[in-house]
């Protein structure tokens, strides 16, 4: 269903919404907001109590009617650093949404963020995702939303999700980003009730419209989309604007599929505080005031005899003196503890002993409870394939779990382009295992949206080179939990096939794994072996942070590889590392498939060697490397990356740091080639880099 609605021409089931709405609360959510504003321009910005300022002037009111439409217990929503008005409607505490840009403790982000970028996490009444600070990041995560109210309804029989809705928030900038369209591909192909709401002011940031938008006019350019709703407004109208969004979310809730609003808005200060506004002319900006919604907004709520005159004015008046006396106690709160910056970055044990629970996001706060675990193995007589172990494992978890979800390119009837996942959509439906639209951004972002409405998503990317797609959504999942002090977390699995195998070509055959070792907040695993796989890939299945979990290519049906299968209920806890081979001579330092490598090259030289496969390379074992190297004062790391800035870096700049020195006062068995004065161990790397021979024992 396609349907454009001009100005004149709005349906009129919406025309009593306006008689529905509590337009007094309306109207001082609108002065709170303005006076927000005015504050923070007029005071804070120039005196520097604040560094990042964004008005909401004159997009605030059509931003309130939209959160006092939001009364399902089940809706979410997420918008962008202009959003604040619908959160102030939403329940955001007056303090904390001062806090928050003046960078003090507690609050929203306990001082990590910009400022600007609010959440609400509630799972009694509509909650507000958090925010990122890339334009369109919040489409993805709305359309992952969406499609958990269609799963707990459908999947498990929540029948209190029937008329819940997403809703994202955008400005028509947004638009023209990956994570708009991909947002928009998965809501119409799957009709998942979601509202794209975007309110546009002519500009993204400097940029005019028609410079990002063919004909400046994104509703009209959606006419011929398939299974949207679409509507086009004025936002400074208070009538129009309630009957556009109102009628919008009707067509959502009643489960018609997602639609999308369109409100002309005028941006009545810069794009920040910083922006002087010189690409507009005089004219322009003077128009723009003359479209103000507040004096509208005045004269709609007392001609419609919602409020008198008096009434506006005392309430503009409790507005002005709230706001002040909410800044005199944000003043007084401190300054963020330094000491604190790591935590949260994953999840931690309260002083008790007990989990530190993320508000929102994930099984945990869920009581979810898990099938008991054991470290034990159980080994079966027969041996399986690497590709069979991570099948065997998805398919248990799949049974065991219903809030668990696997999707990606291919994952369905082909069963994955390394048949990892092959049978299951036959045996747990389309509605559990199924295939997406080629776009690794939207997989990410939607797997967010799940896992913070209490799934647990398991999204599939084929290649480790397509990840980069998807970089900007993984990045602010794995920073989720820090960037909102615990509030939010995110956990999911995403699993993906990496390293060399048959060609070289740098689509298909790239590892760089250290590149998510590096990204904050999530834990990477890299099993070389079938039961390494089972016991990891079951421990991220269960584990209360984001996990990504690289499936080397040419491990994945290596007769080297193959294991007897360890058991329904075997896991590997993360940074714990396996020692392959012992020995005196020499620590190797080894993860994916340079392990077997490794162990056949210890084997060939009489096997008198360590061989540490690390397995997780976030967390990895330390205390196993240190051990090692200490006692044969001898290692080398052999893992498949590039020469410079691999994670075998990281692992040598450990040993430099923490046991060289102690090795260079340590009397050894030859005379070391760089201080012939002395005897000493070494670490071998330092002696390949000047190239200078080995005198071994």
């Amino acid at each position: 269903m396609v349907a454009v609605h001009p100005l004149q021409h709005l349906h009129s089931p919406a025309a009593t919404t306006a008689t529905g709405l509590d337009w007094p609360r309306i109207a001082y959510l609108t002065l709170l907001s303005r006076a927000l504003d005015d504050l923070e321009e007029e005071k804070l910005l120039p005196s520097r109590e604040l560094i990042y300022q964004f008005s909401a002037r004159g997009h605030d009111m059509a931003q309130v009617i939209l959160g006092s439409l939001l009364n399902h217990p089940g809706d979410a929503a997420c918008g962008y650093y202009r959003s604040r008005p619908l959160m102030l409607t939403l329940g955001l505490d007056l303090e904390d949404a001062l806090a928050g840009p003046m960078m003090r403790a507690g609050g929203l982000n306990d001082g990590r963020d910009i400022g600007v970028v609010f959440n609400l996490p509630r799972r009694d009444s509509a909650c507000f995702l958090p925010m990122c600070g890339g334009v369109g990041t919040q489409y993805t995560p709305i359309s992952g939303w969406a499609e958990s109210i269609v799963y707990k309804r459908e999947q498990l029989g929540d029948t209190t999700q029937a008329g819940a809705a997403g809703v994202a928030l955008g400005g028509d900038g947004s638009t023209a980003t990956n994570g708009f369209w991909a947002a928009l591909n998965n809501a119409t192909t799957r009709k998942l009730p979601m509202l794209f709401y975007i309110e546009d002011n002519g500009y993204g940031l400097s940029v005019p419209s028609a410079a990002q938008t063919p004909g400046g006019n994104i509703a009209r350019n959606l006419q011929s989309f398939s299974d949207l709703y679409v509507l086009d407004g004025d936002g400074c109208e208070p009538r129009q604007a309630a009957e556009c969004l109102s009628e919008g979310l009707q067509h959502v809730r009643a489960g018609n599929g997602p639609a999308l609003v369109r409100l002309t808005v005028p941006r009545l200060a810069g794009h920040s505080g910083q922006d002087t506004q010189k690409y507009k002319s005089d004219t322009e900006i003077q128009a723009e005031r003359a479209r103000d919604p507040l004096p509208r907004l005045k004269k709609f709520v007392t001609e419609e005899d919602w409020m008198t005159e008096s009434e506006w004015a005392k309430t503009a008046q409790r507005a002005q003196e709230q706001v002040m006396a909410a800044l005199a106690v944000v003043r007084r709160r401190p300054q963020p503890d330094p000491t604190h910056i790591q935590r949260h970055v994953f999840s931690e044990m309260n002083p008790d002993g007990q989990p530190d629970v993320q508000q929102q996001g994930g099984l945990w706060p869920l009581g979810h409870v898990f099938p008991t675990c054991s470290t034990e193995l159980k080994p079966e007589s027969e041996r399986i394939n690497m590709l069979t172990a991570i099948r065997r494992t998805l398919d248990l978890e799949l049974g065991g779990n219903p809030k668990l979800i696997v999707f990606g390119e291919d994952v369905g009837p082909k069963g994955g382009v390394h048949a990892a996942t092959l049978g299951l959509q036959e045996k747990y439906g389309t509605g559990r295992v199924f295939d997406t639209s080629l776009s690794e951004e939207g997989i990410i972002g939607r797997a967010v949206g799940m896992a913070t409405a209490g799934l647990m998503p398991v999204p599939e990317i084929q290649f480790r080179k397509y990840a980069d797609s998807a970089e900007e959504q993984l990045n602010d999942c794995g920073t989720l939990r820090w960037r909102t002090a615990n509030r939010f977390a995110a956990p999911m699995v995403v699993r993906i096939p990496c390293g060399f195998f048959k060609v070289g070509d740098p689509w298909h055959s790239q590892s760089n794994e250290v590149k998510w070792v590096h990204a904050i907040g999530w834990q990477l695993a890299m099993p070389s072996n079938a039961q390494d796989a089972v016991g990891l890939l079951r421990y991220a299945l269960r584990d209360n942070n984001p996990t990504i979990f690289l499936e080397h290519r040419s491990m994945l049906d290596s007769a080297w590889a193959r294991r007897p299968y360890p058991g329904d209920d075997y896991v590997i806890p993360f940074g714990k590392a396996r020692k392959v081979r012992h020995g005196r001579r020499l620590t190797v330092i080894t993860w994916g498939a340079m392990v077997a490598r490794c162990e056949q090259a210890a084997d060939r030289i009489g096997g008198d060697v360590d061989v540490i496969d690390l397995r997780t390379l976030m967390p990895w074992d330390k205390n196993a490397v240190m051990e090692s190297v200490t006692r044969t004062h001898r290692c080398l790391v052999v893992h498949e990356d590039n020469l410079t800035a691999g994670f075998g870096a990281e692992i040598t700049a450990l040993i430099a740091d923490q046991a060289f020195s102690n090795w260079m006062h340590h009397p050894g068995a030859w005379p070391c080639p760089i201080f012939p004065a002395r005897t000493a161990p070494c670490c071998w790397m330092l002696c390949c880099l000047m190239q200078i021979p080995l005198p071994l024992p």
